[in-house]
């Protein structure tokens, strides 16, 4: 039986987000992509708690290996800590356990819900532009073409209701820290970042301190969304950590 391998996409993406890497990963997976709640055709983010049991009820309750990146990635952290019988193997890529600090938490869930109705206010069309413009998406505006115009495009396909949802719901403000929980995490760890996204690489490394047996992996040359930027360097680490070694669960 071929086994399944969950991708969970990040914030203004959809379950087409890693459409250009099902060939290689479709050689060896069942590729589930389900649109996170507030993207797609899924109905808004109610909470943090809501969307990792949509999640359970999605994907089922057979054993599957996890991939998230961004939003995705805290998704998927938050997941193999609740359900880690169901995760085979995990990759986290450019996520974050949270913030751990309450003032802090507390400062980005109020930028969150500005954000929020700055974009139910203007619209899908402005939001999208200003989202594009977010600093720590600078290295995405070198991407190529069809790739550039095509994540533009789900992007814009996205409800702006929807998106200002996920903003409220499952933004860094809205999800509880889990860097302490770090510790119990069970399921084999790859930690993945884009050596140009000084931010995240820097809290790949502490999470990979923090993770028990967590392997880490920085792109020298991508930012922060590496399976778009070096999608070949991607896939290859992705397989690599999902295949089977002596000491791991199958």
């Amino acid at each position: 039986m071929i086994p399944a391998l969950a991708l969970l996409h990040g914030f203004t993406g959809s379950g087409r987000s890693f459409d250009h890497l099902r060939d290689p990963l479709e050689a060896r997976f069942r590729i589930l992509a389900p649109d996170l709640p507030g993207h797609g055709a899924s109905p808004d983010a109610t909470g943090w708690d809501d969307a990792l049991d949509s999640l359970a009820a999605a994907l089922g309750p057979d054993p599957f290996f996890l991939a998230g990146y961004s939003m995705g990635a805290r998704l998927a952290l938050g997941y193999a800590l609740r359900f880690p019988d169901r995760v085979r193997a995990l990759v986290l890529e450019s996520g974050s356990p949270g913030i751990a600090d309450p003032d802090e938490r507390a400062g980005r869930k109020f930028e969150d819900e500005a954000l929020a109705t700055m974009a139910e206010r203007e619209g899908i069309e402005a939001f999208v532009d200003r989202w594009e413009k977010h600093p720590t998406l600078a290295t995405l505006r070198n991407l190529g073409e069809p790739m550039a115009t095509e994540l533009r495009e789900r992007r814009r396909q996205n409800r702006v209701e929807g998106l200002a949802s996920a903003l409220r719901h499952l933004g860094s403000g809205a999800q509880p820290s889990l860097w302490k929980a770090l510790v119990r995490l069970r399921p084999p760890t790859l930690i993945l970042a884009g050596e140009r996204d000084p931010k995240f690489s820097a809290i790949a490394r502490s999470m990979a301190r923090a993770i028990p047996g967590a392997r880490l992996r920085l792109f020298a040359g991508a930012g922060h969304a590496p399976h778009l930027e070096a999608p070949d360097e991607y896939v290859t680490a992705v397989l690599d950590h999902f295949t089977p070694r002596e000491g791991t669960r199958p």
